[in-house]
């Protein structure tokens, strides 16, 4: 009577476990993908943020054209005429260019340091910002796990940068950058 009570418990549980695997196969987790790069190109929040950059350092970069210019003319200047300068007029007006290039390049590398510096910042914040919406998406859309960078391959049957990004228009650009106070 062992016996056969042993194999009824064994055949009970042998079909409570072949009942469970189609509930546990339907369980299977829900995976999304999201091209981070795509959704910082394609989202109205970082082309807000790009704008408002580009229109943050536009002013400096054109008084360093018109620099850069005014030091082209007065080097062709001196090319033209510094056959007819003397001697101490033609050391002065290349100690000039020279000083006017020196200041030149140190302007340019210090706007190119202030423009990555803020654009840092700036992207810092819509990152930041954009990881909370495909946070938020995952949620409502029950989803298990999203995953980004380093991903090797991810089937378009998972990729879910377009429905966020369609998200993120509905919700327009974010503010504009503040300039930074000196």
């Amino acid at each position: 009577m062992y016996s056969t009570h042993k194999h009824s418990l064994i055949a009970l549980a042998a079909l409570a476990a072949f009942a469970l695997a189609p509930a546990v196969a339907l369980a299977q987790p829900k995976i999304g993908f999201v091209n981070t790069a795509r959704l910082l190109e394609e989202s109205p929040q970082a082309r807000a943020a790009q704008t408002a950059l580009e229109g943050e350092f536009l002013p400096r970069q054109r008084e360093l054209a018109n620099q850069q210019k005014a030091l082209q003319d007065k080097e062709e200047k001196l090319k033209r005429d510094s056959a007819v300068m003397s001697e101490a007029d033609r050391a002065k007006a290349e100690r000039e260019l020279r000083d006017g290039q020196r200041d030149l390049a140190r302007r340019f590398s210090e706007l190119q340091e202030d423009a990555n510096l803020r654009r840092n910042e700036e992207f810092g914040k819509v990152q930041r910002s954009l990881l909370q919406e495909v946070q938020t998406y995952a949620r409502a859309n029950g989803f298990d796990l999203v995953v980004s960078d380093g991903v090797l391959f991810a089937s378009p049957a998972v990729d879910i940068t377009a429905q966020v990004v369609a998200v993120l228009k509905t919700k327009g650009p974010a503010a504009p950058a503040a300039a930074p106070r000196n």
